[in-house]
């Protein structure tokens, strides 16, 4: 059985490596052809570009399309969420106990949402008729058109993707502040240490271990990005992997579809996932067995 499952992944992962450089949706012009000398055709074509250094070449292939904003979205995001989490967090420890309970309810408005329909809703204010592209188009004084251009799109779903995930980071660090040892700030405010070396040396070492957690979901959840460009229709612009997963499994004009090439856009997900894992799971392990 073990074995006949290895068969099964390698070949899959045999077509995803001979598909990394061909584009990998129907809809493409070239390399539909998925025979075994189509698909070494296509990667020679990737690697041309890469061994010439051709930015435009590379892109203009699917996969390494994907694969170069589901990495951007996943680190430019990742950071987002942490700051404005923890600062959040911080501001509603300092607000007075009476508005806690408001504020800590306003703030996870964003995260009950479902994503789709938030991802709508942001796209809504900035459509052509929307109420905030308007307005910027009133300030600028020249017509805007945020969804003509796909760096405006990838700047709207990480903004949604920051301000729809931030509230999990907040409950969870503002939870790892009810648990910080008051000496331990009173001590440092005694000694004559300001506000960001108090957040520095006690606060964020304190918190390390729910930072690490929250960054290992983000990681996980960033690396699948779908919902957005769902939910704002940048399909024709902006692509991911797991979108690539979907479009494999939608039928053609034959009423085939790409079942091989959906497993193995599936496994190379799932492996790419593993190995930005990889340096967290081994920070946390090193201080697990540190405090052994």
């Amino acid at each position: 059985m073990s074995s006949c499952f290895l068969v099964f992944n390698f070949k899959h992962l045999h077509v995803a490596y001979s598909s990394s450089g061909i584009p990998l949706t129907r809809s493409s012009d070239s390399c539909e052809d998925t025979s075994v000398f189509a698909t070494e055709g296509c990667a020679a074509k990737a690697w041309a570009a890469i061994t010439a250094l051709d930015y435009r070449a590379l892109m203009a292939i699917d996969f390494w399309r994907a694969l170069r904003f589901t990495l951007m979205f996943t680190f430019i995001t990742l950071p987002l969420v942490l700051a404005l989490g923890l600062g959040v967090a911080l501001a509603v420890n300092n607000t007075a106990r009476v508005l806690r309970g408001p504020v800590i309810f306003v703030s996870l408005l964003p995260f009950i949402i479902t994503p789709v329909i938030g991802a709508l809703a942001i796209r809504w204010l900035f459509v052509s008729d929307g109420l905030l592209n308007n307005g910027l188009e009133w300030m600028l004084g020249h017509p805007v058109s945020m969804f003509s251009q796909g760096w405006t799109i990838e700047i709207l779903m990480m903004f949604f993707r920051v301000w729809h995930v931030a509230p999990f980071a907040f409950i969870i660090l503002y939870a790892g502040l009810q648990t910080l040892n008051h000496d331990a700030i009173e001590a440092a405010m005694i000694d004559g240490a300001s506000r960001w070396q108090r957040l520095r040396f006690v606060i964020v070492p304190h918190l390390m271990p729910l930072i690490i957690f929250v960054a290992l979901i983000h990681l996980m959840d960033a690396y699948r990005v779908f919902d957005e460009i769902v939910g704002f229709r940048a399909d024709a612009h902006v692509i991911s992997l797991q979108y690539l997963t979907y479009d494999f499994l939608i039928p053609d004009s034959t009423g085939n579809r790409s079942i091989s090439r959906a497993a193995a856009s599936s496994m190379l997900t799932m492996i790419g996932i593993v190995l930005l894992l990889i340096p967290l799971l081994r920070q946390t392990w090193a201080q697990h067995r540190g405090t052994r």
